[in-house]
């Protein structure tokens, strides 16, 4: 066998031909993508918070509505426009020159939130609580007497929002309307705050409700709301099982009847017993069985036994309905 001594650069380059048919080495270098992060996006709503938050806002609109309706005895309409996640002074750019701003205080935490009401609605509230016709009036400033008619359907609004409010635990307290130069000192212009905005439509107004809380109410709220949302879903399938094991327990009314005639009144009126009554209707007529007066199907009239029955014939489809 003859032994071959390879030099130092034959050695050096069957190195290098080996690291050139590496898989490695063929492969295109892959570079990371770098995005730069940006720091206002922390703590956005997600879908599930979003969703928690219109359901519980939803619910306080519907109570708004019958309750405020009720009280002012006109037609009061409210629906959630907007939940949103926005700088205090992006709010505070929004409330118009001429606005009813409140502090609300919510407890256990203690912090304020802002509540604006456009004045638009003031004068047909007004009015109708003074024994009007809840007619529209112009824009202006509101009269001391005024400002304490409109307070309290302020309170009835916060009243409202801690019923709504009740599984995240917060109370809503009206504490006093703010002038428009005193509204920025409630919280730091640059916090981040939730800010939901409803519609309320009257006969002859229509204004928007904004309500703005701080970052430190709006974590505790997402955050159990979340929890919330999150658990209900986890036992959703249970629920279901559970709910329908139950419906199949409940008794509905079922009757076996003939289809509707028109009967004269006179042979009606000259009823006796024994008296056959010609219904006009062809021999082979099939009743109809209702269950909780809805057609269910076509049925035969039958003794099983001592007892009367049906028999089902034919489904009644939405066709035949």
């Amino acid at each position: 066998m003859i032994e071959k001594t390879l030099k130092q650069n034959e050695i050096d380059a069957l190195f290098e031909a080996a690291r050139s048919s590496t898989p490695e080495a063929a492969r295109p270098e892959v570079r990371a993508r770098i995005v730069p992060y940006n720091f206002t996006s922390a703590g956005q709503i997600s879908t599930d918070q979003l969703r928690a938050i219109s359901m519980l806002n939803d619910l306080f609109a519907r109570n708004l509505t019958h309750n405020l309706a009720a009280w002012l005895r006109t037609r009061f309409q409210v629906n959630l426009v907007s939940a949103e996640q926005i700088q205090f002074n992006e709010f505070l750019l929004r409330i118009p020159e001429i606005s009813y701003v409140a502090s609300v205080r919510l407890e256990p935490l203690g912090a304020l939130s802002v509540l604006q009401l456009d004045l638009a609605l003031a004068p047909p509230v007004i009015d109708l609580l003074l024994g009007g016709e809840g007619k529209d009036g112009p824009m202006r400033e509101l009269t001391d007497i005024e400002e304490s008619i409109l307070g309290s359907v302020v309170e009835i609004i916060c009243r409202e929002l801690t019923a709504a409010w009740q599984p995240v635990g917060l109370s809503f307290n009206f504490e006093r309307r703010q002038m428009q130069t005193q509204v920025a000192r409630i919280m730091s212009v640059t916090e981040k705050t939730l800010c939901l905005s409803f519609e309320i439509r009257m006969p002859h107004s229509s204004g928007l409700l904004n309500l703005a809380f701080p970052a430190v109410v709006a974590n505790t709220i997402l955050r159990r709301l979340t929890s919330d949302w999150s658990r209900r879903r986890r036992h959703a399938g249970e629920t279901r099982a559970r709910i329908e094991a139950a419906a199949r327990k409940i008794r509905f009314g079922g009757s076996l009847q003939l289809p509707t005639v028109r009967l004269p009144a006179s042979s009606i009126e000259n009823l006796e017993p024994g008296t056959v009554l010609r219904l006009n209707l062809p021999a082979n007529t099939l009743p109809i069985w209702r269950v909780g007066g809805q057609p269910f199907s076509q049925a035969q009239a039958i003794r099983q036994g001592p007892h009367r029955g049906a028999r089902i014939e034919r489904r009644i489809t939405e066709a035949d309905a």
